[in-house]
């Protein structure tokens, strides 16, 4: 694995993007890491939109939400 600075990443990008075809990169500040990960287009998966599940059929509107949301404020905060 190569770790570089951000510094010298923005200094020669496509040195480092050819790079990360033959191995990993991991570009490092002073707050995070990140890792380059190179993978060929076919293999990369084309679908990537979420299908349902079978708890689909549970779900409720905004609507619906909101009013049970304000229902249980207002049982809260009402004085009995």
């Amino acid at each position: 694995m190569t770790v570089v600075s951000t510094k010298e990443f923005n200094t020669d990008q496509q040195k480092y993007f050819d790079l990360a075809v033959s191995g990993d990169i991991c570009i490092k500040n002073d707050n995070y890491t990140f890792h380059l990960i190179c993978k060929p287009l076919d293999m990369i998966d084309e679908q990537v939109t979420l299908k349902p599940d079978d708890d689909f059929h549970r779900a409720i509107t905004k609507d619906e939400l909101l009013k049970g949301i304000y229902g249980d404020i207002a049982k809260r905060f009402t004085k009995k």
